[in-house]
């Protein structure tokens, strides 16, 4: 373990301890953080602290700030992920301001180093169709089936989906009412299909599920489904059903996103049903229906060829890692 800095103002061990703590609680009742992302500040902030040379948190420099950037890209970690530390370490020195710890913030100016930009992974609709719409027969299938179903129809993220109560499904409305991040409430469609769907789930769960809880989706032990059990059961899902591709929840929301987007064209519709503060998150949605276009028309359109001499190839228009409009790479399984 590093010494610390024991100037006066620059705490030590124990005051960086407090600290942490106290933003922690501050990002769970304040910002209404769950576990998880709160969990991942606390991990952005000891990074920062292992790279810092044994100098508080109250004592940070710019130049420490950048050190600890510069080693920790130098390691490996990439682009997106050096952006996502700075932001929480921003966070964090901006709480220390309104609290009057620290008279500067020492991440104003830094930028993390550019990432490539990445499309996220996705799945056709007729592939989404295949993966889940099977036939249901057993408690678990039909929880999964409904489960499913959920998800890309409403494009709910997977936090979201085993956080819903029975109360949150309105089944005359046809929508969901569901508590997304920052503790802010959004109402979804929900198709015909899913509808269905979560009706046999329903009358399959109320011999499992125990008088107080209120979870829509639950285990055979009948407490809220956790997470984890989601992923795990998709993904099996996945190789039952042929996918030669991990599949993971999220890209059923990728998946939502990307075939409405195709369907309406209209991105702040899409931006508004996921939930989005900023219609540049939804943006990259766009970016994906482009190249979908776009391989249509270069497949089809007779002044897309490159030459005479290459008149049966279209241009290829897969991105740097080589995967096409659909997020998928060829001849491998895309990863999650």
């Amino acid at each position: 373990m590093a010494e610390y800095d024991a100037r006066p103002g620059a705490g030590g061990i124990a005051a960086d301890a407090a600290l942490l703590f106290g933003f922690i609680i501050h990002l769970q009742t304040e910002r209404r953080l769950s576990a998880h992302p709160a969990a991942a500040y606390r991990r952005d902030l000891e990074a920062l602290l292992a790279h810092a040379g044994g100098v508080a948190l109250t004592a940070m420099t710019p130049a420490l700030v950048r050190r600890a950037l510069a080693r920790q890209h130098a390691a490996g970690l990439g682009g997106r992920s050096l952006a996502r530390r700075l932001s929480a370490w921003r966070t964090f020195f901006g709480w220390l301001q309104k609290r009057g710890a620290i008279g500067t913030d020492p991440c104003v100016g830094i930028r993390a180093p550019k990432a490539p930009k990445r499309l996220p992974d996705t799945l056709s609709p007729d592939l989404t169709a295949h993966l889940v719409g099977f036939e249901a027969a057993t408690f678990d299938q039909h929880r999964d089936r409904a489960l499913f179903e959920l998800i890309y129809s409403s494009g709910l993220r997977l936090a979201e989906a085993v956080g819903l109560d029975t109360g949150g499904i309105d089944f005359a409305g046809g929508t969901v009412r569901v508590l997304g991040k920052g503790a802010k409430t959004r109402e979804v469609p929900v198709g015909s299909v899913a509808l269905s769907a979560l009706r046999d789930w329903l009358a399959a769960r109320e011999h499992h599920a125990r008088p107080e809880e209120a979870a829509l989706f639950i285990g055979r032990g009948g407490k809220r489904l956790a997470p984890r059990t989601v992923q795990t059961r998709l993904g099996r899902l996945a190789q039952t059903r042929g996918l030669d591709r991990h599949v993971h929840p999220h890209m059923l929301r990728h998946a939502f996103a990307s075939h409405l987007l195709q369907s309406s064209g209209d991105l702040r519709a899409v931006q508004e049903l996921l939930g989005h503060a900023s219609i540049s998150t939804t943006q990259v949605y766009a970016h994906l229906d482009f190249q979908h276009l776009a391989k249509v028309y270069d497949a089809a359109h007779p002044r897309a060829r490159r030459s005479v001499g290459e008149a049966t190839r279209p241009v290829d228009r897969t991105d740097a890692a080589g995967r096409d409009a659909e997020g998928s790479q060829p001849d491998a399984a895309g990863g999650s």
